[in-house]
């Protein structure tokens, strides 16, 4: 995808981090914006901020865990522009502590956002877009899903949201296959960001009551600090993975990372597969962030 003037992107966890970002890039390239979240002040402030640069842009109230406001926010793209060029599955949350201490609720709402958000909006958006396809010669779509490093590794104490982010990278590995074997004009990327300040820590902020956690057991509250001193620390911004994002898109790039650097240990990972080596230390690079937890889990953090 070369053009985006004009062009209609559908964005959902649009109200921060990356979703507001690409919202504001996408902007600034002449598109129409649609764009989603839970969070309505939020979401209003973003589209108010876009509106007064020029942009035109629509938004909606969207739990992406439920199919019916997915296939909802489809149609609402469809009857104000009569096209999708664009498509960003970015809305995404966090939790972690040790595997076995995760509650239904807390798999319930990480796979319901991170993984059914992509998969309804893979399921929804594709088939609209193909459509778009037929009725234009010269269309150009393009689909990115947000996963994580997290989706190439796993470390410990984050192993709900290390299977949601494995499973999307797959997915999106999928269906770039499928869109090449039909030879869709459609492309796809998947982002795997590493700790970037994008607000995903605080996401137990805004966990619906249907989901709602226990009280947080000592391993979920170390990883919580760990993680929220991990993303503050972040040295990338979310606007300069947003910029990288589309130069991606432009160069019909799969693989998007906000720290290339990190990929060594993606590299030991497989290499381990490969050799069938047991699991290497995902921290191999970083012990201090293994010894903080396992101090913090010894009492002693």
């Amino acid at each position: 995808m070369k053009n985006f003037s004009q062009r209609v992107a559908v964005i959902t966890g649009a109200a921060s981090g990356f979703g507001r970002e690409f919202a504001r890039t996408g902007a600034q390239l002449g598109m129409r914006l649609v764009l989603a979240d839970v969070q309505k002040e939020a979401l209003a402030e973003t589209a108010a901020e876009l509106e007064a640069q020029g942009a035109e842009v629509i938004t909606q109230i969207c739990d992406v865990r439920k199919g019916e406001q997915v296939e909802a926010l489809g149609r609402t793209a469809m009857t104000s522009f009569g096209a999708v060029h664009l498509v960003f599955n970015n809305a995404g949350v966090g939790a972690g502590g040790l595997v076995w201490e995760s509650s239904q609720a807390d798999w319930e709402w990480v796979l319901g956002v991170n993984l059914w958000g992509v998969i309804h909006g893979v399921r929804v958006f594709t088939p609209l877009m193909l459509a778009s396809a037929k009725q234009d010669p010269a269309y150009e779509g393009h689909i990115v899903n947000t996963a994580s490093m997290a989706g190439l590794l796993n470390p410990p104490t984050m192993g709900v949201y290390n299977v949601s982010k494995h499973a999307v990278v797959s997915l999106t590995e999928s269906l770039y296959h499928d869109l090449s074997l039909v030879e869709a004009p459609i492309g796809a990327s998947v982002l795997c960001p590493y700790f970037v300040q994008t607000g995903i820590s605080q996401s137990h902020l805004h966990r619906p009551d249907d989901v709602q956690a226990a009280a947080p057991t000592v391993s979920q509250q170390v990883s919580q600090a760990v993680l929220e001193k991990a993303v503050a620390s972040g040295k990338v911004s979310a606007a300069e993975v947003a910029q990288r994002t589309f130069d991606a898109i432009r160069d019909q790039q799969f693989y998007i990372y906000s720290h290339p650097a990190a990929l060594g240990n993606v590299q030991r990972r497989m290499e381990d597969i490969v050799m069938g080596r047991n699991p290497g230390d995902p921290y191999e690079a970083a012990p201090h962030v293994r010894e903080k937890l396992q101090a913090g889990l010894k009492g002693k953090s």
